[in-house]
Order: structure tokens, then sequence, then C-alpha cells
């Protein structure tokens, strides 16, 4: 039997998919996947941020799209996301860090969002009084942003598809995606081929400590890229990893000594605390040009959703929404996806954006 859509790729993207087309009555649906069960890529590795401070339209149109589908996920989806709105602060310790934080709002009120707002270092200490860095200078913050979980959405999608009629395969190595079907969908993440590729994000966490709040804002430093969150009882340390592009996916000593003397230097309730290297790991962003995702149809029959370098998880409930409009309906309609085309490099239109993260 042909399929209407094989889907390659049983991350919570290619979930998603899966997902919004089988509600939109697409039930000769396949999911594909190299792994031997869902989990199997960079989703689980996740650090669940939530966020709709974006720097360029159409990530805060995703954002939007996402949240909203968030709120009601109990409801359309009958299982917990792990939402939950505890904030995003952005801190600057420069005029041109506060200056890009500004022009990312007047991008964020212009495509909708007008829970964000910026704010002098003394809000930032208040919000949050781990802060203690003596350089920042203000920074921008949302309390609508937040937390999410994301094996729960992943799951949470799957199980929803499945009870659709949607059927999923393990085990399956897909060298070529000239399939026998209606539709193919590229839903690999890093591993969906150029202009796709691989870069690897670290994370640093802590023993189990109580010296933070639960409940407070993820909180980066914008000029370098330093956050921290706190999840599961520890506390989650992050900074940009300088490695090249590629599939190897591990934590640096060299990498895990200046995440702690940038922790030692800016939180200073995390000072005596140690980093449990055991609980340390590292994955994979897929990384585009522009840093935005690809959404749309290439050829034939093939189209992708993926490349979201690094937010995949968060908007992955819009990407799975618009992509089933897309095969469905020839274009997305809930918002225009027409920035994230796939041809949009080869026509030398890269998405343009206020650089953040």
């Amino acid at each position: 039997m042909k399929n209407d859509v094989v889907i390659v790729g049983a991350g919570v993207i290619g979930c998603s998919v899966a997902y919004h087309l089988a509600a939109r009555g697409c039930r000769n649906v396949l999911v594909v996947d190299r792994g031997a069960d869902f989990g199997a890529g960079s989703s689980p590795l996740a650090t669940g941020g939530f966020r709709a401070q974006f720097g360029s339209e159409i990530n805060v149109r995703l954002s939007l799209l996402s949240r909203e589908k968030l709120l009601r996920f109990r409801d359309e989806i009958g299982a917990d996301s792990g939402f939950v709105q505890h904030g995003y602060l952005f801190l600057a310790r420069s005029e041109h860090a506060l200056r890009q934080l500004e022009k990312a709002q007047s991008v964020q009120r212009a495509a909708g969002l007008h829970d964000a707002r910026m704010i002098d270092a003394g809000e930032a200490r208040e919000i949050n009084p781990a802060i203690g860095d003596d350089a920042v200078i203000g920074g921008s913050y949302s309390p609508a942003d937040g937390f999410i979980r994301a094996m729960q959405i992943l799951r949470g999608y799957a199980e929803a598809a499945r009870r659709l009629g949607v059927r999923f395969d393990f085990g399956v190595e897909v060298e070529q995606l000239d399939l026998d079907a209606g539709a193919v969908v590229n839903a690999r993440g890093a591993w969906a081929g150029p202009p796709v590729e691989p870069l690897r994000r670290c994370v640093a966490a802590t023993v189990p400590t109580d010296v933070l709040p639960h409940p407070m804002p993820m909180t980066i430093w914008a000029d370098d890229g330093y956050h921290i969150r706190m999840r599961d009882g520890r506390a989650l340390l992050l900074r940009p990893d300088p490695a090249p592009h590629g599939f190897e996916a591990r934590v640096t000593e060299e990498w895990l000594e200046e995440v702690a003397r940038l922790t030692g230097e800016r939180v200073p309730p995390l000072r005596e605390v140690p980093i449990d290297r055991g609980a340390c790991w590292a994955g994979l962003y897929e990384m585009t040009p522009d840093r935005h995702a690809i959404l749309g149809h290439v050829e034939r029959n093939l189209y992708v959703a993926g490349g979201s370098s690094g937010h995949g998880v968060m908007h992955a409930p819009a990407l799975g929404h618009l992509m089933a409009e897309i095969i469905l309906d020839g274009r997305a309609t809930t918002i225009d996806a027409h920035p994230l085309r796939p041809s949009r490099f080869a026509e030398g239109e890269p998405v343009e954006s206020v650089e953040l993260l």
C-alpha cells in the first residue's frame, strides 16, 4: 500500500507533523526513524526553554503560534507539555547588547508580541536576585516565556498521532529520500543534510541544590550567551561552545572550566555548589546559514521541516501545524511561512534578524 505521507525522523518535529496531518484527516501516515525508539536523536537533550523574544518576525510568530498551542496542549492532545511561564530575562553588559535587545523588541511588537519590556539593572536584580554581575546595565524581560518538557511534547504528539492511525517504524535506515509516497518529509534534525549542519551544544548541571528558587526565569547574558536555569533541583549552566560544526557531542574539560568560572563571577549563590560531571551532557543543534528553520516543498514529493537552529522543541507545535497546511493546502495559511522556504538560500534571500541567540 502506498503511503500518503512518509515522515523521516521521529523527533519532536516529526511527531508534531504526523499528528497535525492525521488531525486534518490524512490517515495513511508512516513515520520512520533509525533509532530503536522515540528520543534517539536530539529532542531529549534539549534544556527546555521557551521564548518569544526573538529578533525576526517569523520566529516571533512561530513562538506565538506554538505558545497558543502549548496553552491548550492538554485539552487538544491529552498530555502535559510541561509548559510553565516562569519568564525569560536577557541581561546586557554593554551598550551594544542593550541596543540589540531594544531593536529586537521593536521587531517583537511589530509581530504581535506585547509581553516583553526593557528593564534597568535594578529591576533585573529584583526579578532574579541571584545576579551578581556588576557589569549588567539593563536588559529585557517577558514573564510569558518559560519552560517546556521536550519528551512530554514528543510523546504527547506521538500517542495522539497513533490514536489517529499514524504508524511508527523504528530501526529503519533511510539512505535516499525518494520514497514511494505522496509526500516525504525530511524531519531528521541535525542529520537532515545540507544546508543543515550539526553544531555541538553542551549543558553543565550542578549537584542537587536549593540555593536558587525553582521558578526563577531563564537568565541569559546577551553579550556572550551564558545562561542559567533551574530544572529538577539542579542548576543548568550553558554557554555556546566554540567547537566546530560536526557530529561529535561531548562535554570538554575546557568548556566546563570556563562555565564554572563564569558561574562563580555572575551567580554568587552557586560559587560553592559543585558541577556534577556525571550529570552534564552534550547534544546537537541543527544549524542553517541564517539560523532559521527550513519549512516547505523542496522538489518532486520531498518536503523538509527542520533546521530550527536550537529552537526546534519550542517551535515544534507551530512547525507541525504549518507543515500539514503546506502539504494538504499547498501553502501555510495560519501564518506566512514563505520566509522559511527551502529555496531562499539559492535565491539569496536568507531571513534577516536582529542578532540575539
